[in-house]
């Protein structure tokens, strides 16, 4: 892939440094980092749900935290005594730590997390602020002013 250089923009740009950041780190091959599995959701207008595949990861190994534009969910297995005295013949579920980064649209924010069955499912609203919704203003006629007539005296 080749790699584009926006050093053009950044001279005749204002404010669009984090779009072209953004665009950077997508045109980077990520694809070593693919744990774990995640599906995400529209599940209303402004409604979103994030699902991780967490097999063997208990509420309190999981971490996540929301900052503007960034939700980390984070992943630390606590080693188990009984684990490290069983000899595995294989080992098909993960048991390693993880880190997954995703970038928010703004005024998106984290309204609840569950984990059931071995998934960890992140809700997420999109509430833009009243200042910044868009409004209707009614638009009124102007109607034909007739002409008053002023009466004077005559002198």
């Amino acid at each position: 892939m080749r790699a584009v250089d926006f050093s053009p923009l950044y001279r005749s740009t204002v404010g669009f440094d984090r779009l072209f950041g953004m665009i950077d780190s997508l045109a980077q091959a990520d694809q070593a980092n693919a744990y774990p599995p995640y599906n995400i959701e529209r599940t209303g207008e402004n409604a979103y749900r994030i699902s991780m595949a967490v097999a063997g990861f208990d509420e309190d190994e999981l971490t996540i935290e929301s900052k503007p534009n960034l939700l980390t969910v984070t992943g630390k297995k606590a080693g188990s005594e009984t684990e490290q005295d069983n000899a595995f013949l294989y080992r098909g579920i993960a048991q390693r730590g993880f880190e997954r980064r995703f970038h928010t649209a703004d005024y998106v924010e984290v309204t609840g997390a569950s984990l059931k069955n071995g998934l960890l499912h992140i809700e997420l609203k999109r509430e833009i602020p009243e200042a910044l919704k868009p409004r209707r203003i009614a638009i009124e006629t102007a109607k034909a002013q007739t002409a008053k007539v002023i009466e004077a005296k005559a002198a």
